[in-house]
């Protein structure tokens, strides 16, 4: 017999009738009684007397029955110390970012981290794809949003403002400065909206899949470019040429499934980042 088996046997015992066992389960009556003449049958053995007033076990259900509420206790206690174990931060979490965030936000951190956690291996997934929280591709993500997916918990940790920089050598006015942009195919359609509302987009003269690429060729002299305050603002490379573009603004957040946020490693992890990432 295997567990499932056993497991109609203890549903049949406990509730006291193939009826309420089939409720308990979330069976149907017949599909119940199917199962207890199966489970006879293959034993040669009469597992339960029927009675007008409900079903109790015979001597060899008496055994059976005894072996199941063994195996069950087996099972919980395995279960108990799993979940014991899970209440300290051990483990792996496999946390998304984009490079950019990655580069100027977690990278100066993880240090600090790993001497606070030293039980738990960072699994980071560097991308500018969006992994998929629910089917478990990652268990965190940090990345900028305006509307988080609603089926996932999450933390907001600030706002993300971007702006125009040029090469801090640059002289004479901006509109004379080649333009970097990014790539059709990047998936960032509020800055190619307002790149070619601005009339910066037809003015791009490279063009990247990345924007801690692009902030690399801005940096070495290559052209202007959109680019994260966070990231460029503390470069003395580049030179801000204005206040930052309100219509670029987004959210940073921080994002896990509601299933694992309780986990004491995914806890840790969240705790740490949100008291230590610092978009300003």
């Amino acid at each position: 017999m295997d567990w499932p088996d056993y497991s109609v046997l203890l549903a049949i015992a406990e509730s006291g009738s193939l009826a309420a066992a089939a409720r308990s389960t979330g069976q149907s009556h017949p599909t119940m009684m199917r199962r207890l003449n199966a489970i006879e049958a293959r034993l040669d053995a009469r597992v339960f007397e029927r009675f007008r007033d409900g079903y109790q076990p015979t001597v060899a259900g008496e055994a059976l029955l005894k072996a199941a509420r063994d195996m069950r206790e087996i099972a919980t206690e395995a279960e108990r110390k799993v979940a014991g174990r899970d209440n300290r931060p051990t483990g792996s979490v496999v946390l998304t970012t984009t490079d950019t965030l990655f580069a100027s936000l977690l990278a100066p951190i993880l240090a600090p981290f790993r001497n606070a956690f030293p039980g738990i291996v960072l699994d980071i997934r560097v991308s500018n794809d969006v992994y998929d929280l629910a089917r478990r591709d990652a268990e965190i993500a940090l990345r900028p949003s305006s509307d988080p997916e609603l089926n996932l918990a999450g933390r907001r940790l600030g706002l993300i403002r971007q702006a125009l920089y040029v090469p801090a050598e640059t002289n004479g006015t901006v509109d004379k400065v080649p333009m970097l942009g990014l790539s059709a195919d990047m998936p960032y359609g509020a800055l190619h909206a307002w790149m070619k509302g601005a009339g910066l987009d037809a003015r791009c003269v490279l063009r990247f899949n990345s924007i801690l690429s692009m902030y690399n060729a801005a940096r070495i002299g290559a052209g202007a470019a959109i680019l994260p305050t966070y990231l460029a603002d503390d470069d003395a490379s580049l030179r801000r040429t204005g206040e930052p573009i309100a219509a670029l603004e987004t959210e940073l957040w921080l994002l896990v499934h509601p299933d694992l946020r309780k986990t004491a490693r995914v806890r840790a992890v969240l705790d740490y980042l949100a008291g230590n990432i610092r978009l300003d």
